[in-house]
């Protein structure tokens, strides 16, 4: 597709009946940029293409529908090509899936397509300097490939049960995508038995993600499932728990205790570090303790857990318990645990005297 000549530029509707009294600030600019944008859309897409029969090619638009079976080949103009596609087939190392780079383009081949590999496909060419490489943001292609199955409307997923955190300052997402564009979903509560309204402004469908809740409240806690229906029988999405989250943002809440602050020869002593967060928040450990110069072996264990605080609310409940066996004399001092989460790290220490 070839740059439009400016001369051409289709007339707005109504352009003409009216002409400014002063040529120079006739409002061009905002329609080169909209135009701009239409054809830098077009450049994007242009890289990335589907390999026909006989060796015609496709440029692609922005979904693409398939049957659950067929094979494809995508490729991808460049000498230096990055791929992204659903995850699902990394999870298991799927050697129906190959991903070749030649000298002008990238190769992308899925073969014996199904359900579960509904999802985005996207290629990028990689502008490297050195060992430093970043993505050229001019040189992009993205399309979404629905593998339709009338026996699985909904893309199947590992699990038949899944957790959906309800954060109230950011959107929650109910992730049943269909294989069928067409298919007609809707959302539907487990207890009380209800359909779901979808508003399309509070509630929204996206075909590519699910159900949108953009303001979660802890009102919208509980369990859900989807139905899809596409020319026979609706079928039942697995079921989602919402859990409603409501923590301080931040570096780690954090406490520390030992299992007693004073300690005879050969006891043995825990000190524990315990986090309070996010639900889907993970939290680091580290450790300084009086033996650690001299190598004295411990015992260090991290684990996690999810605690319902009876207000509707989810907390995440993070510990990491040193352990030392056989105190000892070199075993006194300050035990100094250091937790750390994206948003920061906090330090606490507790004292651990020979008796």
């Amino acid at each position: 597709i070839g740059q439009p000549a400016k001369s051409k530029r289709p007339k707005e509707p109504g352009e003409n009946k009216i002409k400014p009294v002063n040529k120079k600030v006739k409002p061009k600019i905002p329609k080169m940029k909209e135009r701009e944008s239409a054809d830098s859309s077009l450049k994007s897409q242009s890289i990335l293409t589907q390999v026909m029969d006989k060796g015609r090619f496709q440029k692609l638009a922005a979904t693409l529908s398939l049957s659950a079976g067929q094979s494809i080949e995508l490729r991808c103009k460049g000498s230096n090509v990055t791929w992204n596609y659903p995850s699902y087939l990394d999870t298991f190392k799927d050697s129906r899936l190959s991903i070749k780079q030649l000298d002008r383009y990238g190769q992308l081949i899925l073969a014996n397509s199904t359900a579960a590999d509904t999802g985005e496909y996207s290629c990028w060419l990689q502008l490297c300097s050195g060992n430093k490489c970043r993505k050229d943001e001019t040189k992009t292609g993205s399309t979404y490939i629905f593998f339709a199955d009338k026996e699985e409307l909904f893309v199947p997923t590992p699990s038949y049960f899944e957790i959906v955190y309800l954060n109230p300052d950011k959107p929650a997402v109910i992730p049943c995508r269909v294989t069928t564009p067409s298919a007609k979903v809707t959302l539907h509560r487990e207890f009380p038995a209800e359909e779901i309204e979808t508003d399309g402004t509070d509630i929204i469908y996206d075909v590519k993600k699910g159900f949108v809740y953009q303001h979660p409240t802890s009102d919208h806690k509980g369990i859900v499932y989807c139905k899809a229906e596409s020319q026979g029988a609706p079928q039942i999405s697995i079921k989602y728990h919402l859990l409603y989250v409501e923590v301080p943002k931040g570096p780690p809440s954090t406490t520390i205790a030992a299992s007693s602050n004073r300690a005879e020869v050969s006891d043995s002593v825990h000190v524990i570090c315990t986090v309070l967060g996010e639900p889907d928040v993970d939290v680091n450990f580290r450790w300084q303790y009086p033996g650690q110069e001299s190598e004295r072996p411990v015992i260090i264990q991290n684990f996690w857990r999810l605690i319902n605080r009876g207000t509707g609310h989810t907390t995440r409940i993070s510990k990491s318990v040193l352990l030392v066996e056989d105190f000892e004399a070199r075993d006194a001092g300050n035990y100094i645990c250091i937790a750390q989460n994206l948003q920061g790290e906090t330090t606490v220490a507790t004292e651990v005297e020979l008796n």
